[in-house]
């Protein structure tokens, strides 16, 4: 069947490192003889988005002159179009054991998740991980002041923190992926491939696809933004992030429980698929917005809803700096390296009791004392704090779930407002 959906990223068709049948048999007894390297969980997922084709057209861990044009100019050495750095870092203990061409495996708490055939090794010092961070991190929020920038993020935000940590060398090189680890077992029929979207979109008949990007349970925002993309799309894949999140945040289990409950109550089910993918975040705000079009495109998605401070931490980044960076980003005028999926812009969403339904700032003519302003970040520190939800915040089944589940907590971690989930800015 001939297929109508948007090309994988990269201009090479899906790119998967996983190996199956005897091939895999074949790698994993070899691999029990190569070095042993600890990954962290960072890099585990990273490795299944490249075993999968998710990360298309990558075939394995950047090199130098990648890492540095990525940082830079949104783009690979080759001119393909990628906007957060996708590296390997190890210490400077195993790196000193490991030279070019060796081939070596990949470990996350015991298992074996791919082999590496080593093509460079390059030294991260502290002056590079800061400018990697500036580049990729720095928005034009207030919390990325020059003066302030520094003083707060290493405090405050969770991608600078990870980035300072990281070990000193990195290696680049390309991947054979061994393992899918928990993901197939721990959240059957919503952990898809982009092999499985695209047979999924296509037995649809679905050629103009949207996605909605969640790392929090769904509110009224988030249901708002999936209906406006069904009306205007074919279909929309309401994608979760279901690997590891900051201290605070809601896990995935609950999170696609939630989303299930609205998709059975509030949606015609056809237009919608409930899915989850296996990264960890970045905190990036609108460089993993850019990410988050980039691999989207690879599970067969055209539009990328892009909503109010969208992968955003802190204070960071201006409320609508993730849909205004992709007016920005760089085109060779190849459709294989350039970006195809391209951004839905929306407005700040809320319910407004005048209007008495969902309205945006287009939309409405009211003021904010008639707004109910709508936040993943507000919802989670209501609920964490046991303090009473306000009405049209979310829908009811929703917000049960969520107290069940913040009620069995025994320990609970402090939530902090940004101006963007307060609604401060909000004209």
């Amino acid at each position: 069947m001939f297929s109508k959906l948007v090309a994988p990223h990269g201009g090479r068709g899906l790119v998967c490192a996983l190996l199956s049948g005897e091939e895999l048999s074949a790698e994993k007894e070899k691999a029990k003889g190569l070095k042993q390297i600890e990954v962290s969980d960072r890099a585990k997922g990273d490795l299944i988005m490249m075993g999968i084709g998710g990360f298309s057209p990558l075939d394995g861990f950047m090199t130098r002159a990648d890492w540095k044009g990525v940082c830079e100019n949104l783009q690979m050495a080759d001119g393909t179009f990628w906007p957060v750095p996708i590296t390997l870092d190890v210490s400077a203990a195993d790196a000193a054991g490991i030279s070019e061409g060796d081939e070596i495996a990949l470990v996350n708490k015991g298992e074996i998740y791919a082999t590496m055939k080593v093509a460079e090794k390059y030294e991260m010092s502290e002056a590079d991980k800061k400018w990697e961070c500036e580049k990729v991190f720095k928005g034009n929020g207030e919390d990325s002041a020059d003066d302030k920038f520094w003083e707060v993020a290493m405090e405050d935000h969770p991608g600078v923190i990870m980035v300072m940590a990281q070990k000193d060398v990195n290696l680049a090189g390309r991947v054979k992926v061994l393992s899918e680890g928990e993901y197939t077992k721990e959240y059957p029929g919503v952990y898809l491939t982009p092999a499985q979207t695209r047979r999924m979109f296509d037995d649809r008949g679905w050629a103009n696809v949207a996605a909605l990007q969640l790392r929090n349970p769904m509110h009224r925002s988030h249901e708002y933004l999936a209906k406006i993309a069904v009306e205007v799309c074919d279909g929309v894949l309401i994608h979760s992030l279901i690997g590891n999140l900051k201290p605070g945040d809601i896990p995935a289990n609950v999170r696609i429980k939630a989303i299930q409950i609205l998709i059975d109550n509030y949606f015609v089910e056809d237009n919608i698929i409930n899915a989850g993918y296996p990264l960890d975040m970045r905190y990036a705000g609108p460089r993993e917005g850019l990410l988050h079009a980039t691999f989207r495109q690879n599970y067969g998605v055209n539009n990328m809803l892009i909503g109010r401070d969208h992968a955003g931490v802190g204070d960071f980044y201006g409320l609508f700096e993730a849909q205004e960076i992709f007016d920005r980003i760089p085109k060779t005028g190849d459709s294989g390296k350039d970006l195809q999926c391209k951004p839905m812009k929306i407005d700040w969403t809320f319910y407004c009791h005048k209007c008495d339904g969902m309205a945006s700032m287009r939309t409405c003519p009211h003021g904010k004392e008639d707004r109910v302003i709508l936040s993943g970040t507000k919802l989670r520190k209501a609920l964490s704090e046991g303090a009473e939800i306000v009405d049209h915040f979310g829908r009811d089944e929703v917000l049960d779930l969520l107290k069940e589940y913040y009620a069995g907590l025994t320990e609970k971690v402090e939530v902090k407002m940004q101006k963007a989930a307060s609604g401060a800015d909000m004209k």
